[in-house]
């Protein structure tokens, strides 16, 4: 597929959970098209089964040939072994820009922000900071969680941004899984930084039996990249989501087009009903 000036083409797919017995498509098969469709590679956590550094190098090692550049954010099963600083490293090395504390980078003139997330639940039956030690810390951890992404996005100085999540901000894209388990999917407390600063799409897994597509309360378009739901879904193109973001363009004096970057040192952000710009594919 031939490169489009001005477009720029994210691939997503979370759940890949490597080293888990018969689940999914070979790494390589998985990967094999990403280039030809896409020019930047969003991994939305459980890249892993069990966060073992041999997992992490089963797939750096696939990740590694892959020819477009790589962005990721860990997830639960990530951090099964307690191994995330050497799993953080070896994916690191071979060539995957994680976001996580606070970080955000920029590639091909969009912005990319993104966290793991956490659980706690959404709207008016979100779990509350009240009761038990045990409970202010879990609460906490999500309030972390929605802490670093707004730090995150609040570095980012391009007109064009992408979030990316394990643990879904909204309550949508979890619908299909048993309503027991919906306040460990996710957490409202995540969108709010959604709110507060201009997203063009968001990008989650995590809830395997959810729901493709939702959007948050300002109209951003959040997509459920689970592999085994876009697997399910469908099942005779490649597992992944890709997203079209047209980035703006002006004409230099030798008449050829070149990005615009965005160059204010101030962004201040408004709720929006979502961000021109995006086309789905």
């Amino acid at each position: 597929m031939v490169k489009t000036p001005g477009v720029v083409r994210v691939a997503a797919v979370g759940d890949i959970h490597l080293g888990r017995a018969a689940y999914g498509p070979p790494i390589q098969t998985l990967f094999a098209e990403v280039a030809e469709r896409a020019d930047v590679l969003a991994l939305c956590g459980d890249l892993t089964d069990r966060g073992e550094p041999e997992e992490g190098r089963q797939l750096g090692r696939a990740l590694a040939t892959i020819g477009v550049p790589i962005v990721a954010v860990l997830g639960n099963h990530d951090y099964e072994s307690g191994n995330v600083p050497e799993l953080g490293k070896i994916l690191r090395e071979a060539g995957v820009q994680l976001l996580d504390g606070g970080d955000a980078v920029e590639i091909h003139g969009v912005g990319f922000a993104g966290v793991k997330g956490f659980a706690g639940g959404f709207g008016r039956r979100a779990l509350g900071p009240w009761g038990e030690e045990t409970i202010k810390h879990f609460v906490r951890e999500a309030v972390e969680e929605a802490l670093k992404l707004e730090t995150s996005l609040s570095k980012l100085r391009t007109e064009r941004r992408v979030v990316l999540l394990h643990y879904s901000p909204i309550v949508g894209t979890v619908e299909g899984e048993p309503r027991e388990i919906y306040p460990y999917l996710g957490s409202s407390r995540l969108e709010e930084p959604l709110i507060r600063y201009p997203v063009d799409v968001v990008f989650h897994g995590h809830a395997h039996h959810g729901t493709l597509e939702g959007k948050t309360v300002g109209g951003v378009t959040v997509y459920n990249v689970s592999l085994a739901l876009l697997q399910r879904s469908f099942p005779d193109v490649p597992p992944f989501k890709v997203v079209e973001l047209h980035t703006p363009q002006e004409r230099r004096e030798d008449g050829q087009l070149e990005r615009r970057m965005d160059r204010q040192t101030d962004r201040r952000a408004e709720p929006q009903a979502g961000r021109r710009g995006v086309e789905s594919s």
